[in-house]
């Protein structure tokens, strides 16, 4: 009972993360000076994972990759939870 509570847990964490990082990534087509509250907030929740990603993935041009990788490996986190 409470590894399921865990897992579920775990599960919620992972799927907010995931639309955290999508809304910044649609949020700064919008608003790519990151002025508006929402997108300060979203900024400070994803800018935590999206920096070592960054760190380790060169940008192409005037492209960041890291939202797509994190994005990636959350999904692969989120199905491989019983």
């Amino acid at each position: 009972m409470f590894v399921d509570f865990l897992v579920n847990f775990a599960r919620f964490v992972l799927l907010g993360l995931w639309l955290a990082t999508l809304g910044r990534v649609l949020i700064s087509w919008v608003d790519p000076t990151g002025r508006n509250s929402l997108s300060v907030l979203l900024i400070q929740l994803t800018e935590p994972i999206l920096s070592p990603v960054r760190r380790l993935v060169p940008r192409a041009g005037m492209f960041d990759f890291s939202p797509l990788i994190v994005i990636l490996i959350l999904g692969v986190l989120l199905r491989s939870l019983p």
